[in-house]
């Protein structure tokens, strides 16, 4: 095996075996003299002046930049409900703002009854949104019907708006697929609990929009937790190269799980990781509904012109324990999710609200009435509704069930029609 060294040609190597051997590894495949890979030694007599770091690395002289990147923020409303800059129209209709709210007040008042219910039996191991309303609400808010949802599973906000009800929600959490068998939006994918494994099916959606020639899109939301994932990484490859109608939105609410966000990568933002797949990317005042909402009308626009997939990072932070069956005082200071709370999205509309669009007292009564007399509502009806038949375990997986498992199907009924 050979190192070859360019003819005519001087090198000046620093002495540590450690650079040596590096500067073989860089010089390997050169066109020239033949010199044992082995035999570091025998360069030393080989000079020219280069580039070498205090580690003894080379870096060269001649170099080229061949790309730069640059990630931009937007916010337009901050946490006491001031405008910070010139707002896109939808921001100035006052119908369009009490939309917003309402829906992140619906939101909220289902996640409170979820939770009180699970705490008393009657639902499983939930998972809040609190603090986190505005990006569901502003991302769904800005599809259409024909496009299709991939949820996490804090995303109660989008759902509701593309008309998934409460009730399929509490049905979903009290452990009832029938909760995923949406009345409304047919096409949207159920809730989807392991981490990032829905990313390449967004891809695929989206792939598949873009050989019928339909305008329709792909969207796809998961927490930050979920871009340290090889899932993550093969679905954004997938829809970069292929250039497909996906807009990706990742809700950073700083917390995978118990591991907090600059414990599980270095990256200065979770958007630059667009990049290296060729997708464009942006982050936002997650926090804040009017710039989810104006970056999704934005990137949705584009994903239908054909203009390929985007990503947006969403930052907020989550108020609540990562689910029912978590303790997240264990690991984070409540000092920290105090202060977080003064960037609460839904009172930051409110303010917004009463100081631009004379929001009333006598509104705020109603709103809140109106939301918690729907929640109930659904809550009762989940409550009433009798259990699916044990043999649905079996019914949904196969066009044609398996031999062994018409076996155990039929041994279920026997016994069940015994105990009868």
């Amino acid at each position: 095996m050979f190192l070859q060294i360019p003819r005519q040609t001087s090198y000046r190597l620093v002495s540590s075996p450690a650079a040596e051997a590096c500067f073989i590894i860089l010089y390997n495949g050169l066109a020239g003299v033949g010199v044992p890979a082995c035999g570091v030694q025998s360069l030393k007599d080989v000079r020219q002046d280069v580039a070498v770091d205090n580690r003894g690395i080379h870096r060269g002289t001649d170099v080229t930049r061949v790309a730069t990147f640059e990630i931009h923020h937007t916010g337009f409303i901050d946490r006491d409900g001031r405008p910070t800059q010139a707002l896109p129209p939808f921001a100035e209709d006052r119908d369009t703002v009490v939309a917003f709210y309402r829906a992140m007040v619906l939101t909220r008042t289902f996640d409170a009854k979820a939770v009180a219910m699970q705490r008393t039996g009657r639902l499983g191991t939930f998972a809040s949104s609190l603090g986190q309303e505005a990006i569901a609400v502003g991302v769904g808010a800005a599809m259409t019907a024909e496009d299709v949802l991939l949820p996490y599973a804090r995303e109660y906000g989008a759902q509701m708006l593309r008309g998934v009800t409460l009730t399929e929600l509490f049905l979903f959490w009290g452990g009832d697929e029938r909760g995923n068998d949406f009345a409304t939006p047919r096409q949207d994918f159920p809730v989807t609990v392991p981490i990032a494994t829905h990313v390449p099916h967004a891809a695929g959606v989206a792939m598949a929009f873009k050989l019928r020639g339909e305008r329709r899109a792909a969207v796809c939301l998961f927490g930050d937790g979920a871009t340290s994932k090889g899932e993550f990484y093969e679905g954004l490859n997938l829809a970069g190269v292929w250039g497909v109608p996906a807009v990706f939105i990742v809700c950073n609410n700083a917390w995978a799980i118990s591991m907090p966000r600059e414990r599980q990568t270095a990256a200065e933002t979770l958007a630059q990781k667009a990049i290296a797949a060729g997708v464009s990317s942006e982050q936002v005042d997650g926090n804040d509904v009017v710039a989810v909402h104006a970056a999704m009308q934005g990137a949705l626009a584009r994903a239908r012109a054909g203009e390929g997939p985007h990503l947006i990072e969403a930052i907020t932070y989550r108020l609540a324990d990562h689910t029912t069956a978590d303790n997240a005082s264990r690991y984070r200071d409540d000092e920290v999710v105090g202060a977080h709370w003064q960037e609460d999205p839904i009172k930051r509309v409110k303010a917004y609200l009463v100081e631009r669009l004379d929001w009333t007292k006598a509104e705020e009564e109603a709103l809140i009435a109106s939301c918690t007399a729907e929640v109930e509502a659904a809550a009762e009806q989940y409550l009433a509704m009798p259990p699916a038949p044990v043999e649905a375990i079996f019914d949904f997986m196969y066009a044609e069930l398996p031999a062994d498992l018409a076996v155990q199907r039929g041994a279920l009924l026997k016994e069940r029609s015994g105990r009868g």
